[in-house]
């Protein structure tokens, strides 16, 4: 595990307040925390603008399960695709929705363009992908 090295910033006051506010809105115990999980957000996104590093993603969709070949239709893409589908859970919402989470590897190019392919089939309510990357070593 990493040493943890301590640093002071130097902030408007206004900007420190707004911080606060937003720290404390979203339930982070310290400033600390905060600062991290958002030098932690930069970091998946640095990694999702290279074009050859491998990343993870999370493809929610909501669909009309009666709507006609639409599973057969998702089932072919992901078995298509040049990319590791690394797991798929599928959960009956009613008797018309369902929703389904994908989890995605592959490069960001990969992911984006399965992710825009499902989200774009006839039946799919609702549609958003989470990027995530390794970034500890």
């Amino acid at each position: 595990m990493d040493e943890t090295i301590r640093f002071s910033i130097s902030l408007p006051e206004s900007l420190l307040k707004e911080l606060d506010e937003k720290m404390i809105k979203k339930g982070y115990a310290s400033r600390s925390e905060f600062v991290r999980d958002l030098i932690r957000k930069e970091l998946v996104e640095e990694k999702w603008s290279s074009t050859s590093e491998e990343v993870y993603g999370v493809l929610t969709i909501i669909y009309d399960h009666h709507k006609k070949e639409l599973a057969e239709r998702l089932i072919d893409i992901q078995h298509d695709w040049p990319l590791n589908i690394v797991c798929t859970t599928h959960i009956h919402m009613d008797h018309h929705n369902c929703l389904e989470n994908t989890i995605l590897r592959g490069i960001p190019e990969s992911i984006e363009e399965i992710a825009i392919k499902i989200s774009g089939l006839n039946g799919v309510k609702f549609s958003k992908l989470t990027r995530a990357a390794s970034i500890e070593k």
